[in-house]
């Protein structure tokens, strides 16, 4: 390559450089005040269905163990005490007839807060057995997230 034409190219890319030019402080701070605006408008709505997506997965999974309790049933003739707990649908606490596992894994899932399921039989308070979760908060009672979620009152 010759001196002359590598000096034009030079020139050349000189001159690019000094028409290009980046954004301005008044640009970026635009952007930045419609990002914000966006993530303040669209954030909370987004994050208010976490919360509601839990209390519909608790639901489902309630509705499960309801049936897998139900099936226990039917194969022994009872439900499982309250002192086997749920722990009967996948370990046989030695009754004849029991015929499971009763769940696809062998093991009893946490409510979607990581709290376990409370279980009462044989009777319940409101049935044949009581299913319930404690919410969000981990305690009876309580409102929102935090409501209790029990099988005498899916809907």
């Amino acid at each position: 390559m010759s001196r002359a034409r590598l000096f034009r190219r030079v020139r050349l890319l000189r001159h690019v450089w000094k028409d290009s030019r980046g954004f301005t402080l008044i640009e970026m701070i635009v952007v930045v005040i419609i990002l914000g605006l966006l993530a303040g408008l669209v954030g909370p709505r987004l994050f208010g269905r976490v919360g509601q997506s839990k209390t519909v997965a608790a639901r489902a999974q309630i509705e499960l163990l309801g049936a897998a309790l139900d099936q226990y049933s039917l194969d022994v003739g009872s439900y499982p005490p309250g002192s086997a707990g749920l722990d009967a649908l996948v370990r046989n606490p030695n009754v004849p007839n029991w015929n499971g596992p009763y769940l696809k894994k062998n093991a009893i899932p946490p409510d979607p807060w990581g709290n376990p399921y409370q279980y009462k039989c044989c009777p319940g308070d409101h049935g044949e057995y009581d299913l319930w979760s404690d919410g969000a908060d981990g305690k009876p009672g309580g409102e929102g997230e935090s409501a209790d979620i029990a099988s005498w009152n899916l809907k």
